[in-house]
């Protein structure tokens, strides 16, 4: 809300000086050299740029540019030339000033910076690309000259986030959504832990309000008595420490609401049964960087002294360091309470760097490290995606998500060389990652010296021979086989070819065809076409035509002279429009753009004609938080929140969401059921019978599979809202032999 007509200049003034010297305060206290005076020139420079500005808070713009300058010096860790950069990184973009004039005042690099930082319109992807992947695509490519662009960028997302409550409802779920589908995991990709967390918890902030509040209440409310099962579970461990003469803090860190929040769903449980809510860290100090590793083992053998070890939850990240430079010991033990505690054994070296990333390492760095030279190769095959990307906006998101997303194992060459990829990789993936023509002439591999097809998937420790053969061609179906960005990206260039001159007839052939019959190919036509047939794109279109997958019929010739839709289905297509509007004879809307998305739409169904769509990846029900897509056709597609496809479309086409409510409704409901447990005579009958006779519930299929005395039962119901599939998952748990009965897709 803007409240700026009840501040003075002179309280202006005092709230801009006062956040400008805490800046400086911090920076004059840090390791960095001491450079006031390009930041004092950096911060005037700015503050006269966007003189009499405000932020949708009320506050004068100048604030958003000094809070991100201090996250990038107090949070990141970053010097001078970053701050200044922060300090101007909306000035080329806001205001009349370029990137010359900034290179004239303040240099060079910091003008790059700037440059890299600076949102752009258009791009490769077309007319009907998304801004948003546009401006990551760019700030991606700034990576591998500066890594500080990107750092910058994610303190700059991470203040808009901590204010993002002055913004309207609508800008709130764009925002979070492309929040948590790109800059969390980007976070998290380049080491920055604690910005990774806060960015995944104020996302979920916003997206489920209600659940977040009630989240973080319980928590609040357990504090007491998780702190009495902790004081007992480190007081041993303590004497242990100190009898060894360790300098050391030892902590316990809750997990954030979003990360608990996804236990919760990933396993189906309450909150309650989410035992692991805190993980216990010891942090020592040590001035020689050689006794870290022993000091972590030696801390690891008094531990499982006192307490039982789970060994299938040892993570050694100190021998072998994540990519993103991350290093600790986690052991998983026994508490005294009988529930698993997980503890994270680190230096204060290693802690600095897995919680602040890439900028700690130039605290302690002296020459290139493993880490640097891991985080190059990152950096290399993201350059090389960039440089051919995806024609469409969404896939180059989901591309690149591929490898922001990732968990890495750990594989050998024959000569012994490590190789990191992505967990559920390939040989197909290894082939790629060696070299583009090794990976195209792929024909199978030897995994620890036994010969396997091109599809095996790899594991940590594995050691891969790649086997290839110059007769060897790539085809369409190895894209199944492939998880990283590389190799999907190699393996769709090394297809393009043949591809395209597929593409070529295929468009030849329906200009002929339209031509024909009196048709002339417009972009209008075309769009009408892709539609129809469910084409991702123009290219796409030809490519199926070309390949005989569609044929040139009265069916396609149909579809680019369309029905006029009948009144009763205008209205309910656009039921926010004016009576005006709803009375018009002109010719539906093709184009999202006519229903009110500022209003929240009411999700209901008349004389049994629905006003939306059920999405079919995730199909929502009543009670789901849902949002809802405007798609070409002008229909409403409803998503559950956390749809994937839901991110897909908040951080791409957000300008299409509408906010949607339920509407009380006679209507059924497809839902799927998941039942697991032990086997035994008349178990199916039971279920059965809750299903359909005790709670009269109407049941449409039913599959069921038993093998060595566990079964598992997949079937679909017909129900009014999620209170009833609540009901029916509670009362299946209660039958004899039953372990688990979950909501699926």
């Amino acid at each position: 809300m803007n409240n700026s007509a009840n501040i003075s200049p002179e309280q202006d003034d005092a709230m801009i000086m006062q956040a400008y010297h805490n800046l400086l305060d911090g920076y004059m206290n840090s390791n960095h050299r001491k450079k006031q005076a390009i930041i004092e020139k950096a911060f005037k420079f700015a503050r006269a740029a966007h003189e009499g500005v405000r932020r949708r808070s009320g506050e004068p713009y100048i604030m958003h540019p000094i809070a991100v300058a201090t996250i990038v010096n107090q949070e990141i860790g970053l010097g001078s030339t970053s701050i200044c950069a922060a300090l101007l990184h909306d000035v080329v973009e806001d205001t009349d000033y370029t990137v010359e004039d900034i290179e004239t005042h303040f240099g060079k690099k910091v003008a790059q910076i700037v440059e890299g930082l600076t949102k752009i319109s258009g791009g490769i992807f077309g007319d009907m690309a998304s801004a948003q992947a546009e401006n990551i695509r760019k700030l991606l490519l700034t990576m591998g000259d500066d890594i500080r662009v990107v750092l910058i960028k994610m303190a700059d997302r991470l203040h808009n986030m901590r204010t993002l409550s002055s913004m309207p409802p609508q800008k709130q779920y764009k925002i979070a959504g492309e929040t948590l589908y790109i800059y969390a995991p980007l976070a998290h990709r380049l080491g920055l832990f604690a910005i990774k967390t806060e960015l995944e918890d104020l996302s979920f902030k916003y997206e489920h309000p209600e659940l977040y509040q009630q989240i973080e209440q319980q928590i609040s409310d357990s504090d007491r008595h998780r702190t009495e099962v902790f004081d007992r579970f480190a007081a041993p461990i303590r004497e242990r420490l100190n009898a060894l003469g360790l300098d050391y803090e030892f902590t316990a860190r809750v997990k954030s609401c979003y990360s608990i929040w996804k236990k919760m769903t990933r396993k189906q449980v309450p909150f309650e049964e989410v035992y692991d809510l805190y993980a216990a860290r010891i942090v020592f100090e040590c001035n020689n960087e050689a006794d870290e590793k022993r000091i972590c083992w030696t801390i690891y053998s008094e531990i499982t002294d006192l307490y039982r070890l789970h060994p299938d939850r040892l993570r050694d990240w100190i021998s072998t360091p994540k990519v993103n430079g991350y290093r600790a010991l986690h052991i998983t033990v026994m508490g005294p309470d009988g529930n698993w505690v997980e503890v994270q054994i680190r230096s204060r070296r290693m802690d600095d760097i897995d919680e602040r990333g890439l900028a700690a390492h130039w605290k302690y760095k002296i020459g290139e490290g493993t880490e640097d030279n891991e985080l190059t190769l990152w950096l290399q095959t993201v350059q090389d995606i960039l440089k051919n990307p995806e024609p469409n906006a969404l896939d180059f998101l989901d591309t690149i998500k591929l490898n922001l997303f990732a968990s890495e194992i750990q594989v050998f060459t024959p000569r012994g060389d490590l190789i990191a990829l992505p967990k559920d990789a390939s040989v197909l993936d290894m082939a790629f990652t060696l070299h583009t023509e090794m990976g195209t002439h792929c024909i199978a591999g030897k995994v620890n010296h036994k010969l396997v097809p091109l599809s095996h998937k790899l594991h940590s420790g594995d050691q891969v021979e790649v086997l290839t053969s110059h007769s060897q061609t790539p085809s369409a179906e190895w894209d199944k086989f492939l998880v990283t960005a590389k190799g999907k990206t190699r393996l769709r260039a090394a297809l393009r070819h043949n591809r395209r001159i597929i593409i070529n007839n295929g468009e030849q052939r329906l200009r002929n065809f339209l031509m024909v019959n009196g048709i002339e190919m417009t972009s209008e036509v075309l769009m009408r076409i892709i539609n129809s047939e469910q084409a991702q794109n123009k290219d796409d279109l030809f490519y199926l035509i070309g390949n005989d997958e569609i044929a040139m019929s009265e069916q396609l010739l149909r579809s680019v002279r369309p029905q006029q839709p009948s009144i009763i289905n205008r209205i309910l297509r656009n039921p926010f429009a004016s009576s005006k509007q709803k009375n018009e004879d002109a010719a539906p809307a093709t184009t999202h753009k006519t229903i009110n998305t500022k209003e929240i739409y009411e999700l209901k169904t008349i004389d049994g004609v629905s006003n939306y769509k059920i999405a079919t990846c995730c199909r929502p029900i009543p009670g789901d938080d849902v949002v809802g897509y405007i798609d070409d056709n002008n229909e409403v597609v409803v998503h559950k929140q956390e749809c994937s496809t839901a991110q897909l479309y908040k951080s791409s086409y957000g300008s299409r969401l509408v906010q949607t409510k339920w509407a009380t409704s006679l209507e059924r409901f497809p839902a799927s059921i998941h039942v697991e447990g032990i086997d035994r005579m008349g178990i199916l009958q039971e279920i059965i019978y809750i299903i359909s006779t005790n709670m009269a519930i109407n049941m449409r299929s039913l599959n069921i599979d038993a093998h060595d005395g566990v079964f598992r039962c997949d079937l679909d119901v017909l129900i009014e809202d999620t209170s009833v599939v609540t009901n029916l998952c509670k009362r299946l748990k209660k039958v004899k032999g039953v372990n688990t009965a979950t909501r699926g897709n």
